[in-house]
């Protein structure tokens, strides 16, 4: 029998020692998460009620929002709640999803940015195809291709990372864990 044991959570090392440094980062934490929140709210209202919205374009944006406001929601209550209450510490389940979603939402935004500018490409270069190129069907269809690849790019690469051994213990650099 082997010795070797299971790590159940990881330390976070601190982003700062002192209290005010902490309340100092979960302020800027707030401010931050709340002008994205904002910002992302109110391109989603105008593309909701715009009817004039209702393209390609605006759609794929709404789509590039969205992933803006995961990769966010994914990592910043964390880092908020650790700054706020002084832990250190995270699951190995919890870090392994923060993992997967942090990558799934930014390599999401990557695949939506790489359809958007698609998008540009045909309205400028082939604009009189653009409505048999990019109708709302093509549309839905790059998107939904969009979202599978983001899925299964991050299922992929958190499997690889959590299947690998640690070597140092199970300290670990807040990167908003």
């Amino acid at each position: 029998m082997s010795n070797s044991s299971s790590i159940s959570h990881f330390l976070l090392l601190a982003l700062a020692d002192t209290w005010q440094l902490q309340l100092l980062h979960f302020c800027l934490f707030l401010a931050i998460s709340l002008a994205a929140l904002l910002g992302n709210g109110l391109i989603i209202s105008a593309v909701a009620c715009g009817h004039h919205l209702h393209t390609p374009m605006f759609f794929f944006l709404l789509n590039l929002v969205l992933t803006d406001l995961g990769s966010i929601l994914t990592t910043v209550p964390k880092a908020m709640h650790n700054s706020l209450w002084d832990t250190r510490n995270i699951s190995y389940t919890g870090c392994a999803a923060q993992l997967f979603f942090f990558l799934f939402f930014i390599s999401a935004e990557y695949y939506h940015l790489t359809v958007m500018c698609y998008d540009r490409y045909v309205s400028i270069c082939k604009p009189l195809h653009y409505g048999t190129l990019l109708g709302s069907r093509a549309c839905a269809y790059m998107a939904a291709a969009a979202w599978a690849s983001a899925f299964l790019y991050s299922l992929l690469h958190t499997a690889n990372t959590f299947s690998l051994p640690l070597c140092y213990g199970n300290a670990v650099w807040p990167v908003l864990l």
